[in-house]
């Protein structure tokens, strides 16, 4: 079952620019509320640092408190992420939104993909959701051998027609995009460890080097599939259904590879952390993920985004002919070149420019152009919400509507 402790107050850090204290009411809250272990939030404004808290324990088993500079997987939350090296290598022009992405990477034309844009693989229209046969991490550890594999998979719908969750996919062929045309044939995460991590000075990781301390690592406290059950009432229950059914496509999609099972917490092993997973498992601080959608919101020159990029990440992308409802999580959203848009129940920002990706067990992460914010929220108890983690969700009401008097968020 999920860890519960009790935190003691002295376990809390950090601290909050003046105006700012709405959200560390919220955030000591939710320790008081008994409903974290550890956890860290961080927002930038207009480039700056106004709030920078962090609390609970990095293990609650052997009870080690969480530190400024913990870091922790994130999840789907990593999506964001990498999307914004995929915008990077946009605005260098390795490639276009709109081009073909087997205009790049011929192999990918295989059973009937040759007219796959870019733009509709990044936004989860590609049909592509899952692999078959499955990876092991010994493939993933090499694009050598996960190339081919990718390359070879026939859409489960025709491309562009609607769309369906990407859940571990879409970074492998984000990556794959970016090798096919860096000059440097770097992968996504050694792109974005060398052109973006680097120059923003950010704690954070696609594929963790060995030389990185794991005493800086939190524990992953994770839920059973017996507890899943007992949450009908957060979790939609399609999803929920779809999720613990081996066959369906949602369990398939979100299971990759075949020698990781999520539900025994193998991402705490260092076998997960040590490939690059750019849809699942990026591993950093909150301050690091918020610095650099902060960076994407004010367009920081230190991140490099073009202004066509920038006005692409920012707009409302047009439904997919069939409708918006997702084939693999059963639910209405928006997904737009990597991304999440504010929409249908996940309202997020002061407006719909905002663009990030929410994370499995309740991390989130984004940038609100209209306001020059970066967000981003992590923990190491996971939680049931699809999206809003209700303590997520307490810190920014707290910010958007309290502080910034902007929308109400959901």
């Amino acid at each position: 079952m999920v860890l519960r402790v009790e935190v003691p107050p002295d376990l809390l850090g950090g601290e909050v620019d003046e105006g700012y204290g709405k959200v560390a009411d919220a955030f000591r809250a939710n320790f008081a509320d008994g409903r974290e272990v550890g956890a860290a939030v961080s927002v930038y404004r207009d480039g700056a640092k106004v709030v920078d808290l962090w609390g609970g324990y990095r293990n609650g088993l052997s009870r080690q408190p969480w530190q400024q500079d913990t870091m922790v997987n994130v999840f789907s939350s990593t999506k964001g992420v990498a999307a914004l090296a995929v915008a990077l290598a946009v605005s260098r022009g390795f490639f276009g939104y709109d081009d073909k992405v087997a205009d790049h990477w011929p192999e990918f034309a295989q059973a009937g993909k040759g007219q796959v844009t870019v733009r509709q693989l990044l936004g989860h229209q590609a049909g592509l959701p899952v692999l078959k046969p499955a990876p092991a991490l010994a493939d993933v550890a090499d694009p050598a051998r996960l190339s081919p594999m990718l390359a070879a998979q026939r859409p489960i719908w025709p491309p562009g027609t609607r769309h369906g969750y990407h859940a571990i996919t879409l970074g492998w062929y984000e990556s794959e995009l970016i090798r096919h045309t860096d000059p440097a044939g770097r992968t996504l995460g050694r792109f974005f460890a060398d052109e973006i991590a680097g120059p923003l000075g950010l704690d954070l990781h696609i594929g963790l080097a060995d030389s990185v301390s794991r005493d800086r690592l939190a524990h992953l406290h994770h839920f059973s599939r017996a507890e899943s059950l007992l949450h009908v009432d957060v979790i939609p229950p399609r999803l929920l259904a779809a999720s613990l059914i081996p066959a369906n496509l949602l369990a398939r999609a979100g299971c990759l590879p075949r020698d990781v099972d999520p539900w025994a917490g193998d991402y705490n092993s260092d076998a997960v952390r040590r490939v690059e997973i750019p849809s699942a498992n990026g591993i950093g601080t909150a301050g690091s993920i918020a610095r650099l959608y902060g960076a994407a919101a004010t367009a920081d020159a230190a991140l490099g985004l073009s202004a066509g990029v920038r006005d692409d990440l920012a707009t409302v992308p047009p439904p997919p002919s069939r409708g918006e409802r997702d084939k693999v999580l059963k639910v209405k959203g928006r997904l737009s070149l990597g991304l999440s848009k504010p929409g249908f129940g996940a309202v997020f920002g002061s407006s719909d420019k905002a663009y990030g990706t929410p994370g499995f067990g309740g991390s989130f992460g984004f940038a609100d152009p209209d306001t020059g914010i970066g967000f981003s929220y992590v923990m190491n108890r996971l939680g049931f919400h699809l999206y809003s983690d209700p303590r997520e969700l307490a810190l920014r009401q707290a910010l958007f509507r309290d502080v910034l008097g902007a929308r109400l968020q959901a």
